[in-house]
């Protein structure tokens, strides 16, 4: 018995799982949660004795977790859109 080897047509072209809208709002959303946890972070203090209450504002509290809710559904529809024909 010979071992035939498969070999791929030649005209076969390299084609991506995700289309170029799909890589444009990965991006945006990858964006989106970054902003987000920049701003989650800091409002420590340096000296453990000090309390700082900007540890607990709004942007922190609020806006924060609300952007990277948002980026984490535009990842989501990033995954999930497809492009109508």
């Amino acid at each position: 018995m010979e071992k035939k080897e498969q070999q791929k047509p030649k005209n076969e072209q390299f084609t991506l799982v995700f289309g170029k809208i799909n890589y444009l709002l990965m991006v945006v959303g990858l964006v989106i949660l970054i902003l987000g946890y920049i701003m989650l972070s800091g409002g420590g203090s340096d000296d453990p004795n000090v309390f700082n209450p900007a540890m607990f504002d709004a942007r922190r509290l609020v806006l924060a977790p609300i952007l990277i809710v948002v980026g984490f559904v535009v990842e989501i529809l990033a995954i999930m859109y497809k492009k109508k024909d």
